[in-house]
């Protein structure tokens, strides 16, 4: 396929070809057009057009590539094949090996460059499971097993900005590793280590990973909170049972930080 800077996209094509994609939890609109995705331009949209056309620049593979707007104004990334969980789940050690890997390759590509300002990476982050495209090693066409599933690339960088490794590292830690309705942490912190030790996360780092992962889960909890005003009524239960959700997992982290610590040591 010729990939245009530029495409543009005639009215008609919005109600004859577009796929609705229905993975993602924030922004609504999100169709596949072809070997395209289109999605409503927002505020951030400049950022990520530049963050995705260094990453291009940089051979970083664990990306969308961005191909500019189309007649609708939206704008237009290339279609990552591969298969983006709709819900969270437990994942194998070599799975979450995978994400830590693909998070430090994508943190790596953005080191020095002009995007990160006084920080010292870009982060994407919401690099849950959710915004990872998997896919099954040696190319082996899908639909296969998930567990035969690993993460090669993210997606959804509408909240990336320069900040600091461990804010995403935590969010993975997070997502990818722990879950109160599991309720099993000596399983969990282990799977914590597992993705710190694939990103190559340092001693003096280790020490501050749990606090990460609390502190993802208080400004998750803020996110959705500030959302709350003015949204209908069946926006405003979802919205509350992010907040909640959010909350028990902060607990459940507190409770058990020596258990994720000692985990990390």
């Amino acid at each position: 396929m010729t990939r245009s800077r530029h495409p543009q996209t005639p009215n008609s094509e919005k109600s004859q070809n577009e796929v609705p994609l229905f993975g993602g939890r924030v922004t609504p609109g999100v169709v596949r057009v072809g070997d395209t995705v289109r999605r409503p331009a927002i505020t951030a949209s400049p950022f990520v057009a530049e963050l995705l056309g260094h990453l291009e620049r940089c051979g970083f593979a664990g990306a969308p590539r961005h191909l500019g707007t189309d007649g609708l104004g939206r704008d237009v990334f290339g279609h990552l094949p591969g298969w983006v969980p709709a819900r969270f789940r437990r994942w194998s050690d070599g799975q979450v090996a995978a994400a830590g890997a693909l998070l430090r390759a994508f943190h790596d590509a953005t080191r020095d460059s002009g995007l990160v300002g006084r920080c010292s990476v870009v982060c994407h982050n919401d690099p849950g499971p959710n915004n990872a495209v998997f896919s099954a090693a040696g190319g082996v066409p899908l639909p296969v097993p998930v567990p035969a599933l690993v993460p090669v690339a993210l997606i959804d960088f509408d909240t990336a900005a320069p900040g600091e490794p461990l804010e995403d590292l935590g969010y993975m830690a997070w997502t990818w590793c722990v879950s109160s309705k599991e309720s099993v942490p000596g399983r969990q912190a282990a799977q914590v280590r597992v993705l710190a030790d694939a990103y190559g996360l340092d001693a003096d780092s280790r020490s501050g990973l749990v606090d990460a992962m609390v502190d993802r889960q208080e400004r998750n909890a803020r996110w959705w909170r500030v959302r709350l005003d003015g949204t209908g009524a069946a926006d405003r239960r979802r919205t509350v049972e992010r907040i909640d959700w959010s909350e028990r997992e902060r607990a459940f982290t507190v409770a058990h930080r020596e258990v994720f610590a000692a985990a990390l040591r």
